[in-house]
């Protein structure tokens, strides 16, 4: 038997089974393999059953591997037709009720004669206090074993297939693996100079330790998924797609950009004419490198990420800006329409006197006002700045020279999105901002073909928003918080999960429709309504007499995560917060705090929170702990995976069978950086095996040179 056989060549296989391994995904015996275990038990120390006296715990310490034999077994049926499996251990002090539930077949398969090996965790019954272990394993023995059944991996279903099947067919396929092929059954391909360095198992050892712990192997770094098998799966796994990654960048040096920048006007003098403040040190830095890549001979591909209200939309208006002045056309994409109207109103207050200006979204009438329509004026090359929405990537939309391409709020768009946008130019520049922190690992993974620039300093006189978490039943302390900010002279945002009652599947939560009257008369203070449903001009004139300060109060949904700015805003009530995630409550937050007034007070946001789940009341707890994004961001990762903090539109986003993003950070950054080394060693001798397991994920890994057209 081979690893990379069909699953139906492993013992105890047959077409049904095979059918149901294949529509989970397994069609090898090494996907078999690739299914690793939920985790593992330790039944190395053998126990004692608890004894009837005294008035223990509801449940043991924990769960119990001890030598039995059954009594009174026999099959209980119940109501429709569900049945369970009763019987009772002995251990020779003591005798414990054991039940397992819809396994009618272990009436026929035990043996009241038989010694077993029996784990579980023991429990109290509630009728009648007695203990009682509810679907143990068992484990037939010869005689009483001086130790326990080992280290014990559990195993998860496989679509159809339950996990003792699971467990049954994994083990079966090691054994003959290692009988067939050896201790190394399955080829090495990661070469013998990057084992040894990071201290690393062979593959065939590392699959063999995940399904077959050793006797010393320690359960708790098996359970924690750091062992060193684990380790060598995940690092192998990061590998590869960082090499793909590494390829991608490398294609990138082959073809350079058409158009140039001119030298004559540098950034930084740039941003001295056009701003009425002075940037921020981290400002300058991320400029300067901006600056950098225009001027370079090779298409810019940068990722720009700071935390809320860093001032990252300053940075792309400069480069816009700077290419304007270039001859070149730029392109600003937002992922809403409210945004990329913002956007467009603080562009051109800012940059009115420099350039022209024009929005696009799917949503405004292709109007003419006097010197052509919109998208003629942008086709014809008169628009120097174009900020739009979805629209600037549909086929109508058109440019002469496009020579800069700007997403902002990235991680709301796919991949292939931003890949759209880019190819409305040829090869332009791309830069690539969000508010949303990424952490880390994600954005070596997602945007490991961008170079990152981060915006870690805040302008001047930001202060910290003071944050707290309160029940439905206290309202009125956040009415009295926020009425104190309003006193002062600030303005307030109240934030509704839903605009109708009962809307969704989120029934029950506070509405506008519903709560809104109650809102604006407890706070006392003119108001104002903004949503998703309404019109342009009403959503605009709302907010800009909220910017003017005719309203003091906001009562709005979340069309206001991103890209408000009222520097006024001091408090925030965010209600149904239970519902939010960690980024956009953060995201809510950066609404207020943004002024430098100091006699307005310290900002403050406070979340109320119906009935939370565990998880909820965890991601609560951080977001009341911290304003630091990046904490949140990790945070986040931690609790929802890479999948929700992204988005399932996230085209890009790569599935990971061994590695976690989260636990395994630090192996992803030794992948990135053994990745660039080993991309330029792919065809020294011994590293074959690495080449052709790339090769299987990249059609071509040679340079022009040798023909190819690149990865």
């Amino acid at each position: 038997m081979e690893p990379f056989d069909p699953i139906t060549n492993a013992r105890g296989v047959g077409p049904v089974l095979g059918r149901k391994l294949a529509e989970a995904g397994c069609r090898r015996i090494v996907d078999l393999l690739a299914h690793l275990p939920i985790r593992y038990e330790d039944r190395r120390t053998l126990g004692r059953l608890p004894g009837p006296g005294g008035d223990p715990p509801e449940r043991a310490p924990g769960p119990l591997t001890v030598v039995v034999r059954l009594e009174k077994l026999r099959r209980v049926f119940g109501r429709r037709r569900f049945s369970r499996v009763e019987a009772v251990a002995d251990d020779g002090e003591n005798r414990v009720g054991v039940v397992w539930f819809n396994r009618p077949y272990l009436v026929n398969q035990l043996d009241e004669d038989a010694s077993y090996l029996l784990h579980g965790v023991p429990r109290r019954r509630r009728a009648d206090g007695a203990w009682q272990v509810a679907n143990p394993t068992v484990e037939r023995v010869a005689e009483e074993p001086d130790c326990g059944g080992g280290v014990r991996p559990v195993y998860g279903r496989m679509g159809d297939v339950p996990p003792s099947r699971v467990e049954r067919l994994v083990h079966g396929a090691v054994s003959r693996l290692t009988e067939t092929r050896g201790r190394d059954w399955i080829d090495e391909w990661l070469p013998d100079e990057e084992r040894a360095r990071h201290g690393l198992p062979s593959l065939s050892e590392a699959l063999t330790a995940v399904h077959r712990p050793s006797a010393e192997a320690s359960v708790e770094a098996l359970n924690e998924r750091r062992s060193p098998a684990h380790a060598r799966l995940a690092y192998g796994e990061f590998l590869l797609q960082q090499l793909q990654l590494a390829a991608v960048r490398r294609r990138r040096s082959w073809h350079g950009k058409p158009h140039r920048y001119r030298t004559c006007d540098a950034a930084a003098k740039v941003a001295r004419e056009v701003l009425p403040f002075r940037l921020t040190g981290a400002q300058e830095r991320v400029l300067e490198e901006i600056e950098t890549d225009l001027l370079g001979p090779l298409p810019m591909l940068r990722l720009v990420q700071g935390d809320v209200g860093c001032g990252k939309t300053v940075l792309a208006a400069l480069a816009c800006l700077i290419a304007a002045r270039s001859g070149l056309q730029s392109a600003l994409m937002a992922p809403t329409e409210l945004l990329a109207e913002q956007h467009f109103a603080s562009l051109r207050r800012l940059l009115g006197p420099h350039l022209d200006l024009a929005l696009v979204t799917s949503g405004q009438r292709v109007a003419s006002d006097g010197r052509g329509a919109v998208l003629e004026r942008v086709g014809d090359g008169r628009i120097d700045l174009t900020v739009g929405t979805h629209a600037l990537i549909q086929e109508r939309t058109r440019f002469a020279r496009l020579g800069l391409a700007v997403v902002d709020e990235q991680h709301r768009f796919g991949v292939l999105q931003r890949q759209s946008l880019a190819r409305k130019g040829q090869r332009p520049d791309l830069l690539v901002m969000t508010a949303t922190p990424i952490p880390r690992s994600l954005a070596l993974t997602v945007y490991g073909d961008l170079d990152v620039s981060l915006v870690d300093e805040m302008p001047p006189g930001r202060g910290p928003v003071e944050t707290r978490v309160l029940s439905e039943n206290h309202r009125d302390e956040a009415v009295a918080l926020v009425r104190e900010r309003l006193r002062r002279g600030g303005r307030a945002y109240v934030v509704f999960p839903l605009i109708d009652p009962g809307e969704g599947s989120a029934a029950g939560l506070p509405s506008l429709e519903e709560s809104g009257a109650w809102w604006a008369e407890a706070l006392a203070a003119p108001h104002g309504v903004v949503h998703g449903r309404l019109g342009r001009k009403e959503r605009d004139a709302t907010m800009s007499r909220f910017s003017a300060g005719s309203i003091r109060v906001l009562l709005a949904t979340t069309v206001i995560e991103v890209g408000v700015d009222v520097p006024q805003a001091t408090a925030m009530v965010i209600l149904g917060a239970e519902r939010f995630g960690l980024a956009q409550l953060h995201q809510l937050r950066g609404r207020i705090g943004r002024g430098t007034d100091r006699t307005l007070g310290q900002s403050i946001c406070t979340a109320i929170s119906g009935r939370s789940s565990a998880e909820a009341e965890r991601r609560l707890a951080v977001f009341e702990a911290s304003n630091d994004g990046f904490r949140i961001a990790e945070e986040d990762l931690r609790q929802r995976g890479p999948g929700e903090v992204l988005g399932t539109r996230q085209a890009g986003l790569p599935q990971f069978r061994f590695g976690d993003l989260a636990r395994d950070w630090k192996w992803l950054v030794e992948a990135r950086a053994d990745a660039a080394r080993l991309l330029d060693r792919l065809a020294e001798p011994g590293n074959e095996p690495l080449r052709r397991q790339l090769e299987r994920r990249i059609p071509a890994l040679a340079t022009p040179a040798q023909g190819a057209a690149g990865p």
